[in-house]
């Protein structure tokens, strides 16, 4: 019962930072496009990771980090307004970048479609080669 409700809070903790993240000030965090992936509390609710994905933004992943950490205070503070709990947990922010991965993979993925759309006679050339180099199928016989 005990992690139901910490599934529940973490996921009003990730949509009250959504929003909270909004009206930062701080030009670091503006300038960027933050989005929070997950959050992840302890079991006595003392400590939040907060997992966030940002594009763009001019000072680099470094300069959201920085400034994320800058306004952490404030962001507790806002939280403790709107969440009703005894405890805001202490907030810990980790960068994560699977979004990026997923994008790169899908680039990937389209680069190799675009290749494939290019050259169709190669791509099935090269499985009769590797059809014909595996040698007679088990039901043939060099005789038949």
């Amino acid at each position: 019962m005990a992690n139901y409700r910490r599934g529940r809070v973490n996921e009003e903790i990730a949509r009250e930072l959504a929003r909270i993240l909004r009206d930062i000030k701080d030009p670091r965090v503006a300038t960027s496009f933050i989005s929070v992936t997950s959050v992840d509390c302890t079991a006595d609710l003392r400590f939040a990771k907060i997992y966030y994905s940002a594009m763009g933004g001019k000072d680099g992943a470094a300069g959201v980090e920085k400034g994320l950490k800058s306004a952490a205070g404030y962001i507790r503070r806002e939280l403790a307004l709107s969440l009703d709990l005894r405890q805001t947990p202490e907030l810990r922010f980790i960068r994560d970048d699977s979004i990026e991965h997923g994008a790169h993979i899908a680039e990937l993925l389209r680069s190799v479609e675009a290749d494939l759309r290019d050259d169709p006679e190669e791509a099935s050339g090269e499985e009769t080669d590797a059809a014909s180099a595996a040698g007679p199928e088990e039901g043939e016989k060099d005789g038949e």
